[in-house]
């Protein structure tokens, strides 16, 4: 058994921001099932949002104006408590950020440059070229190592240890060797990220499976909003990795295959710095109705910013086209298409991170605060892994000092023996099944049935379908022997988990039956705010998810009709 004060669950922004502060409380320690630097965090490249007004003509930006762009972008299903606290936290941390030595590009005058971004009322988006999640990684990496956080790192956590509606730690093997391990824990942060994988077109990493969301989900812990997954609208085709928004928020162009810029047609005003959930069914229904590129794709044109531009601003997106997909943008359009991107979903907590599993906080994009609603404006996940990532590690290392530990030890051997009584049943499978093949079933099916168009009669096709691949799931041939990085294991395991989370996204949109957001019923494609400016709590049972509603938290702004 290893014992800490505080387990934080994820290596990524919100899970390192967390352990820097719980460190100044107590006995930290974090568990990834990759090297931190290896974070999904990484792949995040176009800025990080902030009122700091440090453009000139601009400089009369506020939290207020932040906030309010916030909760519209969010079709107004964002806690406005929440918001006004990210918001106006947002330019300390930045600074703070700065202060630790993040290199953010810069203002001839010095001060930290700041981009538009879609849905913005401001250049509020600050960057370090295209890399910006990168180097807020290895900044926020560097201070955990320098707060003697202590890190395990390549382990896989299977499940939370509770007893009488409280964590008392969590299981985890070593992904190396194979062998399980029992922590113990005073409070458990869950930082572990989004569920992207469990769709065929993701700019996600692999290991972005919703791991977390699915222990807290079986742990009792509602699920929220889990039908509003956000849709970038430019990732790289066919690859889906993704195009910063960044590249429009220079000056790109999206053009159709009559070299029309169709955005004209859908938001004439903002154009392509509309909302992402905007830009993605614009671009969609380019394709669908015959104007997309070899009716697959779009084009992003950014030439006429010009070589020494596109070098400093934009050179990680230069690097990622000539090299999957041939196309150097200083020369030619890039070519792209929406897919999976951010889950707006996630576990159920306050704006204290707060679960209803005392001792459990969560942050990041495994968490619902819930802070972006129906629609993610860019910018604003990586401010809400260093808000809200920081609160959860104060607020966890607050409540591990006033708890004094009594885990009795038969607690912690009865988990240990569950979850290894549970990987024995995966090696001694009696099916036939392949665990592979459910899986990619699975990722197309929710991207024929539940991508950017929905509608009633192809959600209930995937609730029915999921409910066979898990019928089929029960049968899995045994999983290869061996311990020493057994990913065969881990994608069984997985493959559990995501089909629980499909099952609440499918389950939880036909529930929901208006549009809004990311979320579009062509059956309902109204906003209905008199049955549905509500949140969707899923809850675990046998038979199924079970579906409640919550209310919206409104303090200043009152629903109104989204014009860009």
């Amino acid at each position: 058994m290893i014992s800490h004060d505080v387990i934080i669950i994820g290596g990524g922004l919100a899970g390192l921001r967390a352990a820097i502060e719980s460190s100044k409380y107590a006995d930290t320690a974090v568990i990834s099932r990759v090297h931190p630097l290896r974070s999904h965090t990484g792949a995040a490249q176009g800025g990080i949002n902030a009122a700091l007004g440090n453009i000139e003509a601009n400089k009369d930006d506020n939290w207020q104006k932040h906030a309010y762009d916030t909760i519209k972008g969010s079709d107004f299903l964002a806690d406005q408590d929440a918001v006004e606290v990210m918001t106006k936290d947002a330019p300390q941390r930045i600074i703070e950020m700065e202060h630790w030595g993040c290199p953010f590009s810069r203002t001839e005058e010095g001060k930290i440059a700041q981009r538009p971004f879609g849905g913005a009322g401001y250049p509020r988006t600050c960057f370090a070229a295209d890399k910006t999640g990168h180097y807020l990684l290895v900044t926020a990496y560097e201070q955990a190592l320098k707060r003697k956080v202590s890190f395990y790192n390549e382990y896989f956590a299977t499940s939370l240890i509770t007893d009488r509606g409280q964590v008392k730690g969590v299981v985890a093997f070593d992904i190396i060797t194979g062998d399980l391990e029992a922590f113990e824990a005073k409070a458990v942060i869950l930082a572990t990220g989004g569920a992207g994988w469990i769709y065929a077109r993701t700019s996600n990493s692999i290991i972005n499976t919703g791991s977390g969301m699915a222990m807290a989900y079986r742990a009792g812990v509602a699920l929220k909003d889990m039908e509003f997954v956000q849709f970038h609208p430019t990732t790289l085709y066919p690859t889906c990795i993704l195009v910063t928004e960044g590249a429009r928020g220079e000056g790109g162009y999206l053009v159709n295959s009559k070299g029309e810029r169709f955005m004209q047609r859908y938001a004439a005003k903002a154009m392509e710095l509309a909302p992402r959930d905007i830009v993605s069914r614009s671009i969609q229904k380019e394709i669908d109705e015959g104007r997309g590129i070899k009716n697959l794709y779009v084009h992003l044109d950014v030439q006429h910013l010009g070589e020494k531009k596109i070098l400093l601003r934009l050179p990680g997106i230069r690097d990622l086209a000539m090299d999957f997909a041939a196309v150097d943008p200083v020369k030619e359009p890039v070519p792209v298409w929406p897919a999976q991107h951010y889950t707006m979903g996630g576990i159920h907590c306050n704006v204290k991170c707060e679960t209803s599993l005392k001792g459990l906080y969560t942050a990041g994009e495994c968490a619902c605060i819930s802070v972006h609603g129906a629609n993610r404006l860019g910018g604003n996940s990586l401010l809400e892994t260093v808000v809200f990532g920081k609160i959860a590690g104060e607020e966890a290392g607050r409540f591990s000092k006033s708890t004094r530990n009594e885990t009795k030890g038969t607690l912690l051997e009865e988990s240990l023996n569950s979850e290894r009584n549970y990987l024995e049943r995966l090696f001694k499978g009696t099916g036939d099944e392949d665990p592979a093949i459910i899986r990619e079933e699975m990722r197309d099916l929710m991207v024929e049935k539940a991508f950017l168009f929905r509608n009633k009669s192809e959600l209930e096709e995937a609730e029915t379908k999921l409910k066979q691949l898990r019928a089929r799931s029960a049968k899995l041939r045994p999983i290869l022997g061996y311990k020493v990085f057994n990913l065969d294991l881990i994608r069984a395991i997985e493959l559990e988990e995501m089909l629980d989370l499909s099952e609440v996204i499918v389950v939880s949109a036909l529930r929901r039956e208006e549009s809004r957001g990311s979320h579009v019923r062509l059956d309902f494609p109204n906003r209905d705010d008199i049955r549905f400016l509500k949140h969707t709590l899923a809850y675990k049972t046998p038979q199924g998810p079970r579906i409640e509603y919550s209310d919206v938290k409104i303090t200043t702004y009152q629903p109104e009709e989204r014009k860009y």
